[in-house]
């Protein structure tokens, strides 16, 4: 059975910064940006790309809909 590798992409326009997704995450792959957007708010970003495993917690728990999940099955 292969391994299921994660990819996550975050609009950052439209994040709010509530953080959910962070504590959601159980491989720690997203965390707050020490950046802002354009409305001024911090938004989250994939620090650790290589450890997602493409659950969609964050996705599932962000309010907003900021968080589209990809998921590809790699081969043994």
């Amino acid at each position: 059975m292969g391994k299921i590798k994660g990819a996550i992409v975050v609009d950052t326009v439209r994040c709010k910064g509530c953080s959910l997704c962070v504590e959601a995450c159980p491989q720690d792959v997203i965390m707050l940006a020490k950046k802002v957007n354009v409305h001024g708010y911090p938004y989250v970003e994939a620090v650790k790309e290589d450890a997602c495993i493409g659950c969609a917690s964050c996705g599932i728990v962000c309010p907003d809909g900021c968080i589209i999940v990809y998921r590809k099955k790699m081969e043994d």
